[in-house]
């Protein structure tokens, strides 16, 4: 979205991305018209509820969606200067791992409960650099051990429901990191994990971030877990980015009703004997949005423009965009 001319090349550039799929009641568009700019060793924050497209951008980015039902429309994707829409699966197949990887939400079911997590890890290198067997295992024992994982000669051994939910993100984000991509997508790295092990997680991310150069887009409905992670947040309703900015300038100044929301939805110390607020109503199902904005129907701001018309993007300040018709000059 927010593409500063001063700054690096985006090493990923989304324009107009648009993914939809065929139900019983028609073509719904998961994602609608996406613009968003990663530059080297950025790490964005793309955040909202559950349903909002999140989990469907980063499959389109990956080209891993579904057909049939699902369809990418329109938009480009362009991945070091490369438009990687029309490109061939088997050229597709050369990008995934090697140059873009993806963490998927929930390792007990995103991992193979009749393979051990050597064989797993070691299958990641067997397909794209054709090592030998002692290479292999050497190769994963060590990249278990770069991402802290005790003992890695035995844990190389054990199946996922021998290893804790942190051990088996842990395992999720060496078989991501396994060929040095210049880009890491996580898809809800730290769900279901408590706080500490959360931390951790997120720790670990931003060190072999660094260690590595590498760009990170991490996707999740918590606000609050992302503050000291990202540098900037773009966040997704219905299918559409309806704000995008630096994490402190959303943090401090969110425009966006939604933005608000989410803000006020994040439990702290200081309001800890309070009834946690909530933002009234529910996401609205793809296949029935109402007409103009679609947050309309749950927003505290709404005007009769709201419920007639769209609203496109406001660039209300430098690096600060919002889709809200408060904010028509």
């Amino acid at each position: 979205m927010i593409n500063d001319n001063r700054s690096p090349r985006p090493i990923l550039s989304i324009e107009g991305l648009t993914t939809g799929f065929s139900t019983d009641f028609g073509t719904i568009t998961a994602v609608n018209g996406l613009d968003l700019h990663l530059e080297p060793s950025q790490t964005i924050a793309l955040v909202g509820e559950s349903g909002c497209g999140k989990s469907v951008t980063a499959l389109s980015i990956m080209r891993l969606i579904p057909s049939p039902p699902g369809k990418i429309t329109s938009g480009k994707v362009f991945f070091n200067g490369r438009d990687l829409i029309p490109l061939t699966e088997k050229e597709m197949q050369k990008i995934r791992g090697e140059q873009i990887s993806m963490i998927f939400q929930e390792p007990m079911t995103s991992l193979n409960p009749v393979f051990t997590i050597g064989e797993q890890i070691s299958e990641v290198f067997r397909y794209h650099r054709n090592m030998k067997r002692s290479e292999l295992k050497e190769q994963s024992i060590e990249i278990l051990k770069q991402v802290g994982i005790p003992s890695p000669d035995r844990r190389y051994y054990d199946y996922p429901h021998q290893l804790s939910g942190g051990m088996r993100q842990r395992v999720m984000i060496a078989m991501a990191l396994a060929l040095s991509p210049r880009i890491m997508i996580a898809d809800e790295p730290t769900t279901a994990l408590d706080v500490t092990i959360q931390a951790s997680i997120l720790d670990l991310m931003e060190k072999i971030k660094e260690e590595r150069a590498m760009s990170i887009i991490v996707i999740t409905h918590d606000l609050s877990i992302v503050k000291n992670f990202a540098s900037k947040i773009s966040v997704m309703y219905a299918g559409r980015i309806v704000e995008d900015a630096l994490v402190d300038r959303l943090f401090k100044t969110p425009l966006h009703p939604y933005t608000v929301g989410l803000l006020k939805s994040i439990p702290s110390h200081d309001n800890r004997l309070k009834r946690l607020y909530s933002i009234p109503g529910n996401v609205p199902k793809l296949f029935d949005l109402p007409p103009g904005c679609s947050f309309n129907p749950r927003c505290p701001e709404k005007m009769k423009r709201c419920v007639r018309d769209e609203p496109p993007m406001f660039f209300t300040q430098e690096n600060h965009a919002v889709r809200c018709w408060l904010y028509d000059k």
